[in-house]
């Protein structure tokens, strides 16, 4: 059984997890907005991610007879300076999504919840290969300035990347 700390905090993420969902949505349509249907695919599929990420955590809060409580969702930033801004905002906020993570790993080990720690890892993980797309992607997007058929050579790139569930273990 989830002690109430580690409940409320499971919940909190849960719910953080559907405003990275409904952030990277967001973030899909400004680059939609600016004529970049690749770009919006690669936030598309980010959205879907973090949408089955916060699944993940509500039915694990269900196999251990906790209660989700799903709360307001706030609305995401919807204006950027350019392609670049994007890319740093969502980067910012995998660090955002990789703090609480390691939080929540922090209060599963001072109360000894092995499970939850089994969960923790599967995330710890995703958030190196998170940050690490993110980082990459801020990288090239700095070399392709000022080279627009670069900037389409990418767009092309991001555009087929595609979701992947995660096969139940």
């Amino acid at each position: 059984m989830l002690s109430e700390n580690l409940l409320k905090v499971l919940n909190d993420q849960v719910n953080f997890e559907f405003y990275s969902s409904y952030t990277y949505l967001a973030m899909a349509a400004y680059t939609e907005s600016i004529d970049l249907s690749g770009f919006a695919n690669f936030f598309r599929v980010q959205a879907q991610e973090e949408l089955s990420h916060a699944l993940k955590f509500y039915e694990y809060i269900f196999q251990k007879n906790g209660e989700v409580k799903l709360e307001t969702i706030p609305q995401p930033q919807i204006k950027y300076e350019n392609l670049l801004d994007v890319f740093q905002t969502g980067y910012e906020h995998e660090q955002i999504v990789t703090k609480k993570i390691y939080n929540l790993a922090d209060i599963a080990n001072d109360e000894r919840e092995h499970s939850t720690i089994s969960l923790l890892k599967w995330f710890i993980d995703e958030q190196v290969e998170e940050e690490n797309t993110f980082n990459s992607l801020i990288k090239k997007l700095r070399r392709v300035e000022g080279n627009p058929a670069a900037l389409y050579m990418l767009d092309d790139e991001l555009a087929t990347r595609i979701f992947t569930p995660q096969a139940k273990v």
